[in-house]
């Protein structure tokens, strides 16, 4: 069985990775998503064990203790992780996993598991992004300050990614995550199951059928 893969998804607060990540596992069903752990409160439309799950920040540190996390994060306040257990066991069993984490968590991935792929959503300007955090109109000016704050240093990180996507189009950046799956399952260190078919190929069959 081959081993599945592991992508991760970041950039920074509203720029809309999250909606490209529902979208592109709707298309795909060799693809899971890893629901990760936070201590922040539910929005409205968010469904526990689906968007995440929604702890206490005392059961958060229990786990963190117990070294269960793959990478976690304090980010604008509230903690967020992901189970290290659950990611390995499902890649393990050929399952390709679809991690969406802040970009400090998706470098801390790189390096716990240099084999991921970790792609970078980017809004097409500064500006533009802040307009989207304003527009959502789930946080408070505060908060958004904050977030913007945040974006500048997530934004200079681009260049530690293999892969950057510039959301200007929803449907147009679902297309390019999918072109980067497809990309990434034809690597020949991927397909060994067909690299060992043809490697070890009997000569004596070959003879029969000239």
């Amino acid at each position: 069985m081959e081993k599945g893969t592991v992508y991760v998804v970041t950039g920074p607060s509203g720029v809309g990775k999250t909606t490209i990540i529902k979208k592109i596992l709707s298309r795909n069903q060799n693809l899971e998503f890893s629901v990760s752990f936070t201590t922040r409160k539910i929005r409205e439309n968010e469904v526990e064990g689906v968007d995440y799950f929604f702890i206490e920040d005392e059961r958060f540190k229990a786990i963190i203790e117990s070294g269960d996390f793959l990478e976690y994060a304090k980010v604008h306040g509230n903690y967020y992780g992901t189970s290290k257990r659950y990611v390995i066991n499902r890649i393990e069993s050929g399952v390709n996993m679809l991690l969406d984490i802040d970009v400090q968590g998706a470098l801390n991935v790189k390096e716990k598991i240099p084999e991921a792929v970790i792609i970078f959503v980017s809004p097409p300007s500064f500006r533009d992004l802040a307009q989207r955090l304003t527009n959502r109109g789930t946080e408070t000016k505060s908060d958004i300050s904050k977030r913007l704050e945040d974006a500048r240093w997530e934004l200079s990180q681009i260049e530690r990614f293999h892969y950057l996507i510039v959301n200007n189009d929803v449907e147009e950046s679902v297309c390019q995550l999918e072109a980067i799956l497809l990309s990434e399952g034809l690597k020949i260190e991927r397909r060994n199951d067909y690299v060992n078919r043809f490697k070890y190929v009997d000569h004596e069959e070959i003879d029969k059928n000239k």
